[in-house]
């Protein structure tokens, strides 16, 4: 009997499994689908489902002019926004992905602009030499010379009629006439490009300069010695005109674009995957032996950033247990049950946060977020993890962030951040509502009393906004 599969709950798993086995349409629709659903939360999935979504749509764009994708990423990434507006790790790597596009695009330009302008001096040249230096696929060093040698054959035969006139002048003198004759035409042959050394008793023998269109191009091969260092000519010279060689790198150009940007893409791919380490490779610069360090939200990248420095420092961590979002996980630590959050890739539950962290032999300590100005105190420093990045240097946090920010402010403990740069927004906190995003108001007050909750107006917000005076220091992967 065969075994059932394992259902995949609607998430970013599900969403990258989609990718690859659906229309590339039904996939956007389904992603709108899983944003608008919360199904996909936080920055980090966010972050991944539109840049593998959006390698899904170059790859299977067939476009002729760069004007036509550009604008179909645009059209895909303004539907994904609007889904989720509050998500602006969308709207980062969309815009990454347009600049990548149109660098691209302005590096093929100025590769052509280089490629004509060598051309064009290359044609503005004087001699054989020069054109032949530039071109190796231009004819040999004989072949070039071969004009020159024309030159010097006509003079010879204007010089023999010259003579021929002054014989007639003086008619009675046939000795004179015989004499100038055999002395033009004892001088060597000249050197031209079929030229053969094939004469009997190795001597040089000369095709005339009116039957040269009639002969091949191409030498026997009797006519150049073995020992000889000539080149191989070419069979055939086709004229090569400065319009058709300014085609030919436009044309590759184009051909390649579409694999360049794949390979930028797939590196913002790899970029994301890499920030969590190359973040926490600056942690012993920053941690020292014996401090107290204060965290918050369970971030996945503070955990790295912690263990980093774990393995060369002696510290303690005090983690807010960021009630009431979080608190339930740390109930779950404290009872000895691990409870995961499958779709929840942005931040590891607290359990296996303190699970990590003691198991690298840190001393961690839970507290709950009213304790927090209370040990501030004692701190050393406050390290934190942050859903987005504005324009002004403030951040969007995970609840209860900007308390301990105050806190640490007047207690004069720096605040730093880990922040990777896919989450550094352009956007401005004008509108400090729309950035602030709130949650299920059950988990503050529950609806059981109903006689109370009809008298009251509660709100239980998902995040924080940190004004950029808070903070002390912001580290990334760059």
């Amino acid at each position: 009997m065969p075994s059932a599969a394992v259902a995949i709950s609607p998430g970013l798993r599900s969403f990258l499994k989609s990718l690859k086995a659906y229309p590339i349409d039904c996939s956007i629709d389904y992603f709108i689908a899983l944003l608008k659903r919360r199904q996909i939360r936080n920055s980090r999935p966010c972050a991944i489902a539109t840049i593998q979504l959006l390698l899904r749509v170059v790859s299977a764009f067939k476009f002729t002019d760069v004007e036509n994708l550009i604008a179909r990423i645009k059209l895909v990434g303004r539907r994904i926004q609007d889904a989720q507006p509050r998500e602006l790790a969308v709207g980062n790597i969309v815009r990454r992905v347009l600049g990548l596009i149109r660098s691209e695009i302005e590096e093929g330009r100025n590769s052509d602009r280089i490629d004509g302008s060598s051309i064009s001096e290359g044609e503005g040249s004087s001699g054989p030499a020069t054109r032949s230096a530039q071109d190796p696929s231009q004819p040999s060093t004989l072949q070039n010379q071969a004009p020159e040698h024309a030159r010097a054959s006509s003079g010879i035969h204007e010089r023999i009629a010259s003579l021929h006139l002054d014989a007639d002048s003086n008619s009675g003198d046939d000795t004179i006439q015989k004499s100038a004759r055999d002395q033009a035409l004892s001088r060597p042959p000249l050197l031209t490009s079929h030229t053969s050394r094939a004469g009997a008793g190795g001597g040089l023998t000369v095709t005339s300069m009116f039957s040269l269109l009639s002969h091949p191009l191409t030498p026997s091969p009797i006519e150049i010695p073995p020992d000889s260092n000539a080149p191989n000519l070419p069979d055939s010279l086709p004229p090569l005109s400065h319009h058709h060689v300014a085609q030919i790198p436009k044309a590759n150009h184009q051909s390649n674009l579409k694999a360049d940007i794949i390979n930028g893409i797939e590196e913002i791919i790899d970029e994301i995957s890499q920030v969590d380490d190359l973040i926490a490779a600056c942690a012993p610069d920053h941690i020292h032996s014996n401090e107290i360090i204060l965290t918050h939200s369970s971030s996945s990248t503070v955990q790295k950033f912690l263990l980093r420095a774990a393995a060369k420092r002696k510290f303690t961590v005090i983690h807010a247990e960021s009630h009431p979002n979080d608190h339930e996980a740390t109930h779950a630590a404290i009872a000895g049950t691990v409870k995961s959050h499958a779709n929840n890739d942005e931040d590891t539950d607290t359990a296996s946060f303190q699970k990590a962290l003691t198991a690298a032999g840190i001393s961690v300590i839970l507290i709950p977020d009213s304790a927090v100005f209370a040990i501030m105190s004692r701190v050393n420093k406050v390290i934190l993890a942050t859903h987005i990045v504005l324009a002004n240097g403030g951040l969007v946090a995970p609840a209860g962030a900007r308390v301990i920010a105050k806190s640490a402010k007047v207690h004069q403990t720096p605040v730093v951040v880990l922040s990777g740069v896919y989450k550094l927004s352009p956007k401005y906190p004008f509108d400090l509502e729309s950035l602030i995003e709130y949650g299920d108001a059950s988990k503050v007050f529950a609806y059981e009393d109903g006689d109370l909750v009809d008298r009251v107006s509660v709100e239980n917000p998902l995040f924080d906004y940190v004004p950029a005076e808070l903070v002390d220091l912001y580290i990334t992967n760059l």
